[in-house]
């Protein structure tokens, strides 16, 4: 006869126990499986959507056009009737081709495409200074129909590529919301809004690769990159973060071919938002100025200055009674830090001093001969007669006094030479007149018309200085130069 199980309660104490545990668990899992498939249930999928549509009335596409003077075609003699000038592309009314007017200029259209963001409800919009450059025409349409609203200009900066433009369409528009571009970071999702290829309003997705980028398209850089795709007719539009803030204006790609490959650059909101303030207050963008001509500290500067790394920027020049004069910085210190930020590199340093308003105190951290100093400088404003150099064109001169080492003739500068080269009257040293090609000189980058200041920190006012102290030179040559781009030191490597 088979026996019945023992009932829960004549278990013994240990093994109910366990099986009340077991129980439970299959409970709570069964439990957790439930909410599990309920919570998947009732949560939306994933999209962007609910932005898109919060920031797409934001941004507009600008039309622009200009008049440019084209050269009329000339045809080949007989060949000049209506039906031919059609073939070969030519109005059958306009003058040009085999008579009447060959070879004569006439003005085009010449028709541009860009985007915009509206910034503020009465009609304030950013954009980049090269949508609108030279434009005769303007016209805005917003994303919400195909009408078109004259815009005026109220402002450009060419130095950062940003333009301020403003339409009145008689009702509030759509301003987007400002973002903070300094918390943007890499790794942070992206979206991209514009009119490329005037093909309707678009969105892309994509990542910030980067940040603080300079890449030589304005004079003062600090954009963000992005692999979010950017085309022609994306300039000027809107770089936005996955909350639907604006944080960067699209500016330029990074593409052999002119389509997108992955590399697009943005000006981060918080410079564009300075140069759009300064523009609409004053009408004009006011720069803080230091007073300093400066170059990056490369692997080969930071051996010869025995610096411990190649952060920072390296004083070239210090401008005559200018702010960093007064505050005694000299030509050869290397700037570490403003105001307790640290100083990458010298595009870092010129955005900083840029974005600081003139007669504010700051403090610069400088390394000289290996030591640290602490040095504090007030700003000026920065203006073109304070210290920019000029773009001068010069030719090969003649006068040879001697040949150095490096692969270079000297020259003593005398006042034809200057006149000739363009050489400030301040400036002392030898005169660069010839290259040997192959040389330790042309593989430095050192060009004829060029002078050389210093030879490894000492000062020499002629060829024949310049000559001795580099024979002297045991290896690698420390110069410091005047050039067309300023006031440089360069470095000439031993020969191997």
């Amino acid at each position: 006869m088979s026996q019945r199980p023992p009932s829960p309660s004549l278990l013994r104490p240990a093994r109910r126990a366990r099986w009340l545990v077991a129980v439970l668990a299959l409970a709570l899992w069964a439990g957790a499986q439930a909410s599990m498939v309920a919570a998947d249930l009732a949560a939306p999928l994933l999209s962007f959507a609910p932005v898109v549509k919060q920031v797409a009335p934001s941004v507009v596409t600008i039309f622009t056009s200009k008049t440019v003077k084209h050269q009329a075609t000339q045809l080949p003699p007989g060949f000049d009737d209506p039906s031919m000038r059609r073939y070969f592309g030519i109005d059958p009314q306009a003058g040009g081709g085999g008579g009447g007017g060959a070879g004569q200029e006439r003005d085009l259209k010449e028709q541009g495409l860009g985007s915009g963001v509206i910034v503020s409800a009465d009609g304030i919009i950013l954009t980049n200074n090269h949508v609108v450059a030279e434009a005769d025409e303007l016209k805005v349409a917003l994303s919400s129909g195909n009408e078109q609203y004259e815009a005026k200009v109220i402002g450009t900066d060419p130095k950062t590529d940003i333009a301020v433009l403003r339409i009145s369409v008689g009702h509030p528009l759509p301003a987007i919301t400002l973002g903070d571009s300094a918390k943007a970071e890499v790794g942070d999702l992206v979206l991209a809004i514009g009119n490329p290829f005037n093909i309707g309003q678009t969105v892309t997705m994509g990542i910030i690769s980067a940040r603080g980028r300079g890449v030589g398209l304005a004079d003062y850089e600090d954009f963000l990159q992005t692999d979010a795709s950017i085309n022609p007719g994306n300039s000027g539009g809107a770089l936005v973060d996955a909350s639907g803030k604006l944080i960067g204006i699209n500016t330029a790609i990074l593409s052999p071919s002119g389509g997108n490959l992955g590399i697009g650059f943005a000006v981060p909101i918080n410079l564009a938002r300075n140069v759009m303030e300064s523009l609409v207050a004053k009408g004009k963008v006011v720069r803080g100025f230091l007073g300093l001509k400066i170059q990056p500290v490369t692997a080969d500067i930071a051996k010869a200055f025995s610096l411990p790394s190649e952060d920072g920027a390296l004083v070239g020049d210090v401008v005559v009674d200018g702010p960093s004069a007064k505050a005694g910085i000299k030509s050869g210190d290397v700037v570490t830090a403003f105001n307790s930020i640290h100083i990458g590199d010298a595009r870092q340093l010129r955005l900083l001093a840029s974005q600081t308003t003139p007669g504010t105190t700051v403090a610069l951290n400088v390394m000289r001969d290996g030591k640290p100093l602490n040095v504090s400088v007030t700003l000026q404003e920065l203006s073109l007669a304070k210290g920019e150099p000029a773009d001068h064109d010069g030719s090969a001169h003649a006068h040879q006094a001697g040949r150095a080492r490096l692969g270079v003739a000297l020259s003593d500068l005398d006042v034809p030479a200057r006149e000739h080269f363009a050489v400030p009257g301040q400036i002392q040293g030898a005169l660069i007149t010839e290259v040997v090609p192959g040389s330790r000189a042309e593989n430095a980058g050192l060009k004829p018309g060029e002078v050389i200041m210093e030879v490894n920190r000492k000062p020499v006012a002629s060829a024949s200085e310049a000559v001795a102290a580099i024979g002297e030179s045991e290896g690698t040559v420390v110069l410091r130069m005047w050039t067309k781009e300023g006031i440089l030191f360069m470095v000439v490597h031993a020969p191997k």
